[in-house]
């Protein structure tokens, strides 16, 4: 099934790239599909993770043609 990732903020820092776009196998979770592309980095604690604009936890389970987006944790001050 095709997907497209979007990484956020110091993410998309960290990683040097803003997103991926690829084939993964049917039935994948977020955090598979993180490791997937990311195959030598944790996805970092208190990580959000949206699947077409929704939050969600990292043991949801992607669809073909879903957009998974990554977000560091927000602080404010």
């Amino acid at each position: 099934m095709f997907i497209r990732v979007l990484y956020f903020g110091s993410l998309r820092e960290t990683l040097g790239r803003a997103g991926d776009v690829g084939t993964l196998p049917e039935g994948i979770r977020v955090i598979d599909a993180w490791h997937w592309f990311n195959p030598e980095k944790s996805l970092p604690e208190n990580t959000l993770c949206a699947i077409n604009q929704e939050y969600v936890k990292a043991d949801a389970t992607l669809c073909a043609g879903d957009e998974l987006a990554f977000f560091p944790p927000v602080t404010g001050g």
